[in-house]
Protein backbone atom coordinates (compact mmCIF):
# COMPACT_ATOMS: atom_id res chain seq x y z
CA UNK A 1 0.00 0.00 0.00
CA UNK A 2 1.10 3.55 -0.69
CA UNK A 3 -0.21 6.93 0.42
CA UNK A 4 0.52 10.46 -0.66
CA UNK A 5 -0.66 13.98 -0.05
CA UNK A 6 -1.83 15.95 -3.09
CA UNK A 7 -2.34 19.71 -3.06
CA UNK A 8 -5.43 20.86 -4.95
CA UNK A 9 -7.68 23.92 -5.30
CA UNK A 10 -10.02 22.32 -2.74
CA UNK A 11 -7.28 21.72 -0.19
CA UNK A 12 -4.94 18.87 0.51
CA UNK A 13 -6.07 15.40 -0.47
CA UNK A 14 -4.82 12.12 0.94
CA UNK A 15 -4.70 9.28 -1.59
CA UNK A 16 -4.21 5.62 -0.85
CA UNK A 17 -3.57 2.86 -3.39
CA UNK A 18 -2.70 -0.80 -3.41
CA UNK A 19 -0.92 -2.46 -6.33
CA UNK A 20 -4.15 -2.64 -8.34
CA UNK A 21 -6.40 0.34 -7.61
CA UNK A 22 -7.21 3.56 -5.80
CA UNK A 23 -8.62 2.71 -2.37
CA UNK A 24 -9.27 6.19 -1.00
CA UNK A 25 -9.10 9.87 -1.87
CA UNK A 26 -10.18 12.06 0.98
CA UNK A 27 -9.76 15.60 2.21
CA UNK A 28 -6.85 15.95 4.63
CA UNK A 29 -8.13 16.68 8.12
CA UNK A 30 -5.25 16.39 10.53
CA UNK A 31 -2.15 17.77 8.82
CA UNK A 32 -0.99 14.33 7.73
CA UNK A 33 1.63 14.46 4.98
CA UNK A 34 2.45 11.30 3.05
CA UNK A 35 5.08 10.99 0.35
CA UNK A 36 4.97 7.41 -0.87
CA UNK A 37 5.57 6.82 -4.57
CA UNK A 38 3.59 4.52 -6.81
CA UNK A 39 2.62 4.58 -10.51
CA UNK A 40 -1.08 4.79 -9.63
CA UNK A 41 -0.41 7.81 -7.41
CA UNK A 42 1.45 9.47 -10.29
CA UNK A 43 -1.49 8.74 -12.60
CA UNK A 44 -3.92 10.13 -10.00
CA UNK A 45 -1.92 13.35 -9.66
CA UNK A 46 -1.90 13.81 -13.44
CA UNK A 47 -5.62 13.10 -13.79
CA UNK A 48 -6.57 15.40 -10.90
CA UNK A 49 -4.40 18.21 -12.33
CA UNK A 50 -6.15 17.81 -15.68
CA UNK A 51 -9.58 17.75 -13.98
CA UNK A 52 -8.93 20.95 -12.05
CA UNK A 53 -7.60 22.62 -15.21
CA UNK A 54 -10.77 21.66 -17.12
CA UNK A 55 -9.06 19.19 -19.45
CA UNK A 56 -10.47 15.97 -17.94
CA UNK A 57 -14.11 14.98 -17.46
CA UNK A 58 -13.65 11.31 -16.64
CA UNK A 59 -11.04 9.38 -14.71
CA UNK A 60 -9.39 6.17 -15.85
CA UNK A 61 -7.91 4.95 -12.58
CA UNK A 62 -9.07 1.55 -11.36
CA UNK A 63 -11.11 1.98 -8.17
CA UNK A 64 -11.57 -0.36 -5.22
CA UNK A 65 -13.63 1.38 -2.53
CA UNK A 66 -14.56 -0.86 0.39
CA UNK A 67 -18.01 -0.78 1.94
CA UNK A 68 -21.15 -2.81 2.33
CA UNK A 69 -22.68 -4.25 -0.85
CA UNK A 70 -25.35 -1.52 -0.70
CA UNK A 71 -22.77 1.26 -0.28
CA UNK A 72 -20.71 -0.10 -3.16
CA UNK A 73 -23.81 -0.17 -5.39
CA UNK A 74 -24.56 3.45 -4.46
CA UNK A 75 -20.98 4.50 -5.24
CA UNK A 76 -21.11 2.70 -8.58
CA UNK A 77 -24.35 4.55 -9.39
CA UNK A 78 -22.62 7.85 -8.63
CA UNK A 79 -20.10 7.16 -11.39
CA UNK A 80 -22.96 7.25 -13.92
CA UNK A 81 -23.85 10.89 -13.18
CA UNK A 82 -22.33 12.82 -16.09
CA UNK A 83 -19.72 15.53 -15.61
CA UNK A 84 -21.30 18.94 -15.09
CA UNK A 85 -24.73 17.54 -14.23
CA UNK A 86 -26.51 17.05 -10.93
CA UNK A 87 -29.26 14.76 -9.71
CA UNK A 88 -31.28 14.78 -6.51
CA UNK A 89 -30.90 12.13 -3.84
CA UNK A 90 -34.34 10.79 -4.84
CA UNK A 91 -33.28 10.50 -8.50
CA UNK A 92 -30.12 8.72 -7.39
CA UNK A 93 -32.27 6.28 -5.38
CA UNK A 94 -34.39 5.69 -8.49
CA UNK A 95 -31.24 5.12 -10.59
CA UNK A 96 -30.31 2.48 -8.03
CA UNK A 97 -33.77 0.88 -8.33
CA UNK A 98 -34.49 1.64 -4.65
CA UNK A 99 -36.76 4.71 -4.89
CA UNK A 100 -37.78 4.57 -1.21
CA UNK A 101 -34.21 4.37 0.06
CA UNK A 102 -33.41 8.08 -0.28
CA UNK A 103 -31.99 8.43 3.24
CA UNK A 104 -29.94 5.25 2.95
CA UNK A 105 -28.58 6.48 -0.38
CA UNK A 106 -27.67 9.85 1.12
CA UNK A 107 -25.98 8.11 4.04
CA UNK A 108 -23.96 5.91 1.68
CA UNK A 109 -22.93 9.00 -0.30
CA UNK A 110 -21.56 10.45 2.93
CA UNK A 111 -19.41 7.36 3.42
CA UNK A 112 -17.87 7.58 -0.06
CA UNK A 113 -14.13 7.05 0.41
CA UNK A 114 -13.08 8.28 -3.03
CA UNK A 115 -13.95 11.97 -3.29
CA UNK A 116 -14.18 13.76 -6.65
CA UNK A 117 -13.60 10.60 -8.74
CA UNK A 118 -16.72 8.95 -7.33
CA UNK A 119 -18.69 12.18 -7.73
CA UNK A 120 -21.04 12.42 -4.76
CA UNK A 121 -20.64 16.20 -5.11
CA UNK A 122 -23.06 15.93 -8.09
CA UNK A 123 -25.97 14.95 -5.84
CA UNK A 124 -28.12 17.78 -4.54
CA UNK A 125 -31.36 18.20 -2.60
CA UNK A 126 -34.69 17.77 -4.38
CA UNK A 127 -35.44 21.50 -3.97
CA UNK A 128 -32.21 22.41 -5.78
CA UNK A 129 -30.24 23.18 -2.60
CA UNK A 130 -26.79 21.72 -2.19
CA UNK A 131 -27.69 19.22 0.51
CA UNK A 132 -24.70 17.93 2.44
CA UNK A 133 -21.11 17.11 1.61
CA UNK A 134 -18.70 15.44 3.98
CA UNK A 135 -15.83 17.52 2.56
CA UNK A 136 -17.66 20.76 3.35
CA UNK A 137 -20.21 22.66 1.28
CA UNK A 138 -17.62 25.14 0.00
CA UNK A 139 -15.83 22.25 -1.72
CA UNK A 140 -19.06 20.97 -3.23
CA UNK A 141 -19.83 24.47 -4.54
CA UNK A 142 -16.32 24.73 -6.00
CA UNK A 143 -16.49 21.35 -7.77
CA UNK A 144 -19.95 22.04 -9.21
CA UNK A 145 -18.87 25.50 -10.43
CA UNK A 146 -15.70 24.04 -11.95
CA UNK A 147 -17.68 21.43 -13.86
CA UNK A 148 -20.28 23.98 -14.98
CA UNK A 149 -17.48 26.19 -16.32
CA UNK A 150 -15.94 23.45 -18.46
CA UNK A 151 -19.07 21.49 -19.35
Amino acid sequence: MAKCTIDSPVGRLIAEVNDDALLALDFEKDGEVCRDEHPLLDQLKDELRDYFEGRRKTFSLPLAPKGTPFQESVWKTLTHIPYGQTVSYSVEAEMLKHPKAVRAVANANGKNKIAIIIPCHRVIAKDGGLGGYSGGLWRKEYLLALEAKYR
